[in-house]
C-alpha cells in the first residue's frame, strides 16, 4: 500500500508541474511587424491639350509701296509730265500748265492787253486772269509780234510775244510767251517746244512730276 502511494504521488506531481509549466507560458509577440504592402495605384497623367492655336505675331498692315518719280534725266535735263505746276516769280503765283509738244511757243492767259511805246520800242500792258482771279497790271517790252490764224474765225490775229521768268522744280528759266485770252480754257498757261527743247524732256504718260513751288 505504501509502495502504491509512493508511485502515484510522483506521477500526480509531475502531471501538475507539466500543467503549470504549460499554462504559465506567456505568448511572446514578435518584434517584427507584418508589413502589408498596399498596391500602388498609378494616377493617370494629365495631358495638356493645346487647345489654343499657335499665336502668330500680329501682322502689320501693308503700306502702299511708294514709287519715286525720276525728276531729271542722266544728263541733267528736267523730266516733265503732261501737266505741271509753273511758278511765275514776277507774280509770286503758281499756275497749272499743260505741256504741249505740238505747240511751238508757250502761251499765258492775258486780258486787258494794251500796246504802247516806250523809248521808241513796243511795249505792252496786260493782266493775267484765270478762274476769276486777276493779277495786277504788268508791263513788258514786246520781243516780237506773231500772227495767229484761228480755226473758229476768219483772218489772222496779231499777238505780242514777251519774255518772262518762270520756275519749274528747281529750274528757273526765261522763256517767250504769247499773250492770249485763255480764260475759257482749263489751263492758264501752256508750255511749248521753245521752252523745253533744250532743258527738258516730256513724258506724256505722267503728270505733275516736278514739285510745286512753296
Amino acid at each position: 500500500m505504501n509502495k502504491t502511494w509512493k508511485l502515484i504521488i510522483p506521477v500526480v506531481l509531475s502531471g501538475g508541474l507539466m500543467a503549470c509549466s504549460t499554462t504559465g507560458q506567456t505568448p511572446v509577440e514578435s518584434d517584427q511587424k507584418t508589413n502589408v504592402e498596399v498596391p500602388k495605384v498609378e494616377q493617370p497623367q494629365t495631358e495638356e491639350k493645346e487647345n489654343a492655336k499657335e499665336t502668330k505675331p500680329a501682322e502689320k498692315p501693308s503700306q502702299p509701296e511708294v514709287v519715286l518719280k525720276a525728276k531729271k534725266t542722266s544728263d541733267g535735263k528736267l523730266i516733265l509730265g503732261e501737266k505741271e505746276w509753273v511758278y511765275v516769280p514776277g507774280l509770286e503765283q503758281n499756275f497749272k500748265a499743260r505741256v504741249d509738244t505740238g505747240a511751238t511757243t508757250s502761251s499765258i492767259s492775258a486780258v486787258d492787253i494794251e500796246p504802247f511805246e516806250r523809248d521808241g520800242k513796243d511795249w505792252v500792258k496786260f493782266k493775267i486772269e484765270h478762274d476769276g482771279v486777276k493779277s495786277n497790271e504788268i508791263a513788258l517790252p514786246v520781243q516780237r509780234w506773231v500772227k495767229i490764224r484761228q480755226s473758229s474765225a476768219d483772218g489772222t490775229q496779231k499777238r505780242a510775244v514777251v519774255d518772262a521768268w518762270i520756275q519749274i522744280g528747281d529750274l528757273k528759266e526765261k522763256t517767250e510767251f504769247t499773250l492770249a485770252d485763255r480764260t475759257h480754257l482749263t489751263f492758264p498757261l501752256l508750255l511749248g517746244r521753245s521752252f523745253f527743247k533744250d532743258v527738258a524732256v516730256v513724258d506724256v504718260s505722267q503728270v505733275y512730276i516736278q514739285d510745286k513751288h512753296k
